[in-house]
Parts: structure tokens; sequence; C-alpha cells
């Protein structure tokens, strides 16, 4: 790992990207920084953090041999290092919501946001930018649903320890990604995907709200919701939320 550490920046994922552009960058290049300003979520989304408190990285991962149609994996892979750093800590009701977030029963402590690097059919690197919350302990009103480590634990977390700890475990699962373990990512992803197989209600782009059920995610990596009338519907990322 080769870390780069920032006072301060508008977005490490943006920086890395430039980065990457005029240079040629050794594996596993970390961009952390002390605090970012305008961090960026999924769907053009903002993400807020605490200077000083949080996690705020971007992590440049290349491939072997890694097909455009096997991204699904590749967003399986990340959120399951995540996770799994995550299980070490007395965290109570951990999942993954669809496609990335992670919870604590149903409030936010973690963001990502993948930008792929692609060559003919093959994505052939990442940007892979993490937003963590770690020890901060209040959040603006308009963020009333997210959380932190410390205010699941009680407990301060060492920022440099977790890091190593989440990049040794992504570095896990990437190598999963290189020697094919397609299915030992997907069955790990679906076992603590959030709300899978419960009765929910969704919200469609049109803000029409329904029941349904998650039952699977698709080959494109889409949701797949059994509705009412017990048919399978897939939906993408701006088709469907959470009300």
């Amino acid at each position: 790992m080769k870390l780069i550490k920032l006072n301060a920046i508008d977005s490490t994922s943006s920086f890395l990207k430039k980065l990457a552009q005029e240079s040629v960058l050794k594996n596993y290049t970390v961009v952390t920084t002390e605090n970012q300003i305008s961090g960026r979520g999924q769907q053009q989304n903002t993400w807020y953090s605490e200077a000083s408190k949080n996690l705020t990285i971007s992590i440049y991962v290349s491939f072997k041999n890694l097909k455009i149609y096997d991204q699904k994996y590749l967003n399986f892979a990340i959120s399951i290092a995540i996770y799994q750093t995550l299980s070490t800590y007395e965290i109570s009701n951990l999942s993954i919501k669809w496609p990335n977030d992670i919870l604590s029963a149903n409030k936010k402590l973690c963001g990502i946001l993948v930008e792929n690097i692609t060559k003919g059919m093959e994505i052939k690197s990442s940007i892979i930018g993490i937003g963590l919350n770690v020890n901060q302990e209040k959040f603006p009103v308009n963020l009333s649903n997210a959380t932190s480590i410390k205010n699941c634990t009680k407990k301060e977390t060492d920022l440099t320890i977790l890091l190593n700890s989440l990049i040794d475990k992504l570095k896990e699962k990437i190598e999963f990604l290189n020697t094919k373990k397609f299915n030992l990512l997907e069955d790990s992803y679906l076992s603590v995907l959030y709300k899978k197989n419960i009765p929910t209600m969704f919200k469609d782009s049109n803000n029409n709200l329904f029941m349904g059920i998650i039952r699977n995610i698709s080959t494109e990596g889409k949701l797949q919701i059994e509705l009412e009338d017990e048919t399978i519907k897939d939906f993408g990322i701006k088709e469907v939320s959470f009300p």
C-alpha cells in the first residue's frame, strides 16, 4: 500500500482519478485526507464528514482479467471487505443496503463510490471511494439516518488501525475476483443484504409506494424484488428506494 496523506482536499476520488490519468500508479495507492470539503457519493450526492473524525479515502486497484459483465462481483468484494472489517467491532445489526451502503440497524455507517477505468471488455482498474463515519458523534439535521462507529460502540477508534485492517481485507476480497471465486463473494453479500426475504415497502422512480420482497441480485447487478403478484422485477439504482 502506498499512502498519500492530505490535510484538506475537495474530493479524494477526484484527486486520485487525476493522478491516475497523469502517472502510473502502484496497486493499492491510497489517498486519505483529514478534511474532505466536497466528498462525492452515489447519484451525484455529497458526502459530509467532520474533519479529523472519519475515514475519507480513495483507493486505486488494478485487476487481472476482470470482465465488465462481472462488475457486480467487484461491488460485492468491496462491500463485503468493509462489512467484515466493521464486524470485528461491537456494532449491532450490521448489514449491506443495496448496492453498497453499510448500515447499523437502519442508520448509515459507510458510503462507497466506485469509478471504473475500462478497456475493451475489461475493467482494468478502479477508483474506490469510501466514506466511513468513525469518531463523529453529531450529524446535520438532514443526515438524521447517519451514525458512526463511536455512536454504536461508545468507544474511540484508531483511524490508522482501521485503515490498515480495511486495506488488508480489501486485498483479500479483490484476490477472490482475480481467482474467479465469484460464488463465495455473492453468497457472502446476499447473506447480509438489508431486508432480504423480508416484506418491505419500496418507492419507485415515480414516487409510487409498493410492497415487495428482495430476493436476489441480477446478472447486471440490479435489485430483484418479488412483487405482490409473485412476479420478480429488476430495478436499477435510480428506479427504486426505501421510503
